[in-house]
């Protein structure tokens, strides 16, 4: 049995679905914003539960709007975790502000008590981050930004079809940004993002900055930026929205059935809480493992394809050398960053999938007894 990680071969081996679709937009050669990524544009906002929904290029750019639409640059700061992929501190740094690193929790979310202790005057927003499609305590940093009067920007990139409390990621801050990248829970043939916000004079300039700041054909406002979500893959991302909630649904039943044959073999895997009223989108799932790298290795022999997020957190990073950071305050992060492995959990793996992965490694950890 092969168990691969990537599963787009599958999702996208029959093309049917879009030809029909792809043909119309061809024949109306509406090929710069226009009707289709409209359509695409009006259901995100409705699935997600936001007044506006903005499209762009992809995920990252998402994340630098955000920024951006609030007016943060030079000599602000942006508080955020430690253990995200590089786009969530880049995005900062192409803005100009300073990225406030903090420590992760056990769930590998934000640590909100970590975020108080960095709260300064220069501190403009907090960005937490919807790790590997699982979600911090929205409720308590909303306490923190109302408190301290900053801003909430979600990194809610891995969060889409994700809900704490029946309520969706990218619903709790001022703006938000979301990722269509392939691996992500909603994707594209490529790269997509969106920002969501339900601040209309915000969507306004949005939408006006992401396409060079054109108020018609023969004027602009103010200078912006060529940032558009190809009709192509609004084409592609309108037909996969309407899948997400069972693509959502067949994810949590296979990380149900991981987290039940994994659990008896703690503490050599170690699976985090689940809070209750948190509906992941296992778009990465993640847990904690003794002798990590030979158990990859294992478990590579056997076909099973894994992947680790990340082996060098962004606090470790070389590029964050410039924030002359104190590693000690990176302890959970820098901890679980030598015994995470990300395990396939995707749509495409059945029951007998799951249980075949869950065997292997309880073969591996019994073995390793003897």
């Amino acid at each position: 049995m092969k168990i691969p990680f990537n599963y787009l071969p599958q999702q996208f081996k029959n093309l049917n679905p879009y030809y029909g679709e792809w043909k119309k937009l061809a024949k109306s050669t509406e090929f710069t914003l226009g009707p289709f990524v409209n359509k695409f544009e009006k259901a995100f906002a409705n699935y997600i539960g936001a007044k506006y929904c903005i499209s762009t290029n992809n995920g990252t750019d998402a994340l630098i709007l955000c920024l951006k639409s609030l007016n943060i640059g030079k000599g602000d700061e942006v508080i955020t975790v430690c253990n995200s992929f590089y786009a969530t501190v880049g995005a900062i740094v192409a803005c100009g502000a300073t990225p406030v690193l903090v420590d992760c929790d056990e769930r590998y979310q934000i640590n909100i008590e970590k975020i108080k202790k960095k709260i300064t005057k220069r501190t403009k927003a907090i960005l937490p981050v919807h790790w590997g499609g699982a979600s911090p305590n929205m409720n308590q940093i909303i306490a923190l930004s109302k408190k301290y009067k900053i801003h909430i920007i979600e990194d809610a990139c891995m969060g889409i079809g994700a809900k704490i409390n029946g309520k969706s990621p990218g619903c709790f801050g001022t703006v938000s940004a979301f990722s269509m990248h392939p691996l992500k829970s909603l994707n594209v043939m490529g790269d997509g993002g969106m920002v969501v916000t339900n601040n209309k004079k915000i969507a306004t300039w949005l939408r006006k900055y992401r396409n060079h700041g054109m108020i018609n054909r023969d004027h602009i406002e103010f200078w912006g930026i060529n940032n558009r979500l190809q009709p192509l893959q609004a084409v592609v991302a309108y037909k996969e929205l309407s899948k997400i909630n069972a693509v959502v649904k067949k994810r949590n039943k296979n990380a149900k059935l991981m987290d039940k044959l994994l659990s008896p073999i703690y503490p050599n895997v170690i699976i985090p809480r689940r809070p209750k009223g948190y509906l992941e989108t296992y778009a990465l799932y993640m847990c904690l493992v003794k002798k990590r790298d030979s158990l990859i290795r294992y478990l590579k022999k056997n076909n099973i394809e894994t992947k680790i997020h990340y082996p060098i957190p962004l606090n470790k990073q070389r590029a964050a050398k410039k924030l002359t950071l104190n590693q000690n305050d990176f302890k959970i992060a820098n901890y679980q960053s030598k015994r995470l492995i990300t395990l396939p959990i995707h749509q495409y793996l059945n029951n007998e999938n799951i249980i075949f992965i869950a065997n292997k490694i309880k073969n591996f950890y019994k073995n390793k007894k003897k």
